[in-house]
């Protein structure tokens, strides 16, 4: 495919899709009961950002958000870390989700790759949600205690979430496939009460027994009451080696009709925890409230996503993304979603557009790479599906090339809003993305998020345009961290965000606003690992590779070019007397495959004389990926901090002579 300038127009909104989207209705709803009158979008966008009280307020008010009590003030203070939203109300996520659903319309259709496509109605989700309510409160599960889920984005986790936030309970969630490690640094963190899992699943079409790595979780969570098993790779799994086993069909067998209790929380109380890794220790519990989820995605999903009752909303994702939680909230606003669990790729690229046909999905949601990989193996959608009822499509996950938009609108559909999306687990929900009143352009993002104050920082800390920078937010945000787990102090919460720029929030983007107030994000700024949205840190990596004996020590980076292609290198010095072969390389890869996820393995493993490191032994990752891309070593490396500066030559030989080639 030719490539195409970065800027082009590719496509505009007619005066009908403008005048009916949700965000022209909420601007005619400012008009007649603020009196505010907002010509444009980026107006809008103004007052939303210069004036947070009284858009947040507006929100509250636009959605009727149901408290049990009034709120004092909307924000506490300005100031971050530590501002907080609508004290004094009690509310409950799950009483929004089910307040206005209309029984007899299909809240869910699921289908895997060990399931056939299903409906399931908003009536039955009620009732499965009420059910295993009963049964959570009988394992004993209260307000603030946690319940963790090893399962896919599958039926039984929509509804196991929704029961646990209808409790007050906190919410975590890990794909199956993720290796023992990596759930146990995330559960054994914040100490749950009740686990659910599934004893298998299927990828590829291969099948994964995880019954022993289930068995070997519960031996590391000693306050785990009991396990909920969901039976899904086989209809009658052995479950002998588990201790306190409840079946799924009993944990939701009832023979009445059930109605869900409430139980109303503080707005600032935890709704989940996700994690996120950083480039030391264990992943970040990063804990976010049930009301600054409910307000953000409500926002999010109603104006910018543009989602409805007639609407079906799909985004390809498993439940250790971020992007599962925003699927979730797309019941809010009263539209079905649809899940699938298994390979996007599975029997061949074409399998998710059959999907698309199949289920008459309106959003299809995705990873930039799933549509570069379409556009690289030449598919043609639109040519051999009937996607009539295909209004839109979001990517995220990393950032999407001209080309990419491009070929959605050349090989699936003319008449397509490409709704280009960039935020993070950190917020759950996207800082900048979408709107269907504004036009499209290749390789860039629509606007900043109403109620986000996004700027791109120069290393000064001045907002500038036409020119790329830090990612920051400059304002609080609801759906901010409320704190991370068994951080009291708040000291990781603010070196995690706050350390660059104090007061100020540093999200590890790179991003240009243009002088159109449309966006482009240029890749991570940080070290951690993005692949297809996952991020998984470094230390995560490195644990696995120190499993491999011959191995010395390893240094990997994370890097993206232009065109939205990901190069992530892993750099290992080999202990005397070894030569990394490819025997050695295919341990390395196993054992990251096995201990964090397959998504994290490297492109390419290369052997070094030696890991740059300060004179405090840190080792030198971004000074490292920025030389990868082609920065001046003298401006991004003090060659006197570091214990061995001759290590730099060969990344500066490797940047010269091989990574050109390897992005291409």
């Amino acid at each position: 495919m030719a490539t195409i300038e970065e800027g082009t127009l590719l496509w505009e909104p007619d005066e009908h899709r403008k005048q009916n989207s949700n965000i022209y209705a909420y601007m005619r709803w400012l008009k007649q009961q603020k009196n505010l009158d907002f010509p444009d979008y980026h107006t809008l966008w103004e007052w939303s950002v210069n004036d947070l009280e009284a858009f947040w307020e507006s929100i509250w008010e636009y959605f009727d958000i149901q408290s049990k009590q009034p709120y004092n003030q909307v924000l506490s203070s300005h100031k971050m870390p530590g501002a907080t939203w609508f004290s004094g109300s009690a509310i409950n996520y799950t009483e929004h989700i089910f307040r206005n659903r209309n029984n007899h319309k299909p809240a869910i259709i699921h289908s895997s790759e060990l399931r056939d496509t299903s409906e399931v109605t908003w009536e039955k989700l009620y009732q499965d949600t009420a059910a295993l309510q009963q049964t959570l409160k009988h394992l004993g599960v209260q307000k603030g205690d946690r319940v963790v889920a090893y399962i896919p984005n599958i039926y039984e986790s929509v509804v196991a979430f929704l029961a646990t936030a209808s409790l007050g309970a906190i919410w975590s969630s890990a794909s199956p496939e993720f290796g023992t490690q990596s759930v146990i640094d995330r559960f054994k963190q914040i100490e749950p009460k009740v686990m659910l899992t599934v004893d298998g699943y299927r990828f590829g079409g291969k099948e994964f027994n995880r019954l022993a790595v289930v068995e070997n979780i519960q031996a590391e969570l000693p306050t785990l009451a009991a396990t909920i098993v969901v039976p899904y790779l086989n209809s009658n799994p052995k479950t002998g080696q588990l201790t306190n086993v409840t079946i799924w069909d009993n944990a939701i067998n009832t023979d009445q009709k059930l109605t869900l209790t409430y139980e109303h929380v503080s707005f600032n109380d935890p709704l989940w925890v996700l994690f996120s890794s950083g480039t030391t220790g264990k992943p970040k519990p990063i804990v976010q409230s049930q009301g600054g989820i409910l307000l953000e995605h409500l926002k999010a999903l109603t104006f910018h996503v543009d989602l409805g009752e007639q609407d079906r909303f799909f985004w390809f994702t498993t439940t250790g993304w971020m992007m599962w939680n925003f699927l979730v909230g797309g019941l809010l606003t009263g539209s079905t979603i649809v899940l699938y669990d298994g390979s996007p790729g599975y029997p061949d690229n074409n399998m998710l557009w059959k999907f698309a046909e199949r289920t008459k999905m309106t959003v299809f949601g995705t990873s930039a790479s799933f549509i570069t990989g379409c556009m690289k193996d030449g598919i043609t959608p639109g040519k051999d599906f009937d996607l009539r009822h295909l209004q839109s499509i979001s990517s995220t996950g990393s950032p999407l090339p001209p080309e990419g938009f491009q070929w959605c609108y050349d090989h699936v559909k003319s008449d397509l809003w490409i709704a280009s999306a960039s935020g993070g687990t950190d917020v759950c929900t996207a800082f900048i993305l979408g709107a269907p009143i504004l036009p499209v352009y290749a390789g860039e993002l629509q606007c900043r998020g109403l109620g986000a104050k996004i700027e791109s920082f120069s290393d000064n800390a001045k907002p500038q345009i036409e020119e790329v920078g830090e990612l920051v937010l400059t304002e609080p945000f609801p759906s901010m961290p409320i704190y991370f787990w068994n951080d009291p102090d708040g000291s990781r919460l603010h070196d995690s965000y706050f350390d660059e720029f104090p007061g100020i929030w540093r999200h590890g983007d790179y991003l240009k606003v243009t002088d159109r107030h449309t966006c482009v994000i240029y890749g991570r700024s940080d070290a951690t690992i993005n692949r297809g949205g996952v991020r998984i840190g470094t230390s995560e990596i490195y644990r696995a590779v120190d499993q491999v004996s011959s191995v010395a020590d390893s240094l990997i980076v994370d890097i993206q070019d232009h065109k939205g292609n990901s190069f992530v290198p892993l750099f290992v010095l080999m202990k005397d007397g070894y030569m990394l072969t490819d025997d050695i390389k295919k341990q390395i890869k196993q054992q990251i495959r096995e201990q964090c996820s397959p998504r994290h393995t490297p492109t390419a493993i290369y052997q070094v004389p030696d890991i740059p490191k300060t004179l405090n032994g840190k080792k030198l990752e971004i000074p490292i990926k920025k030389i990868l891309m082609g920065k001046d070593v003298n401006k991004v490396v003090n060659k006197g901090s570091l214990a061995n500066p001759q290590a730099l030559h060969y990344f500066i030989s490797f940047a010269n002579e091989q990574l050109d080639t390897k992005t291409k």
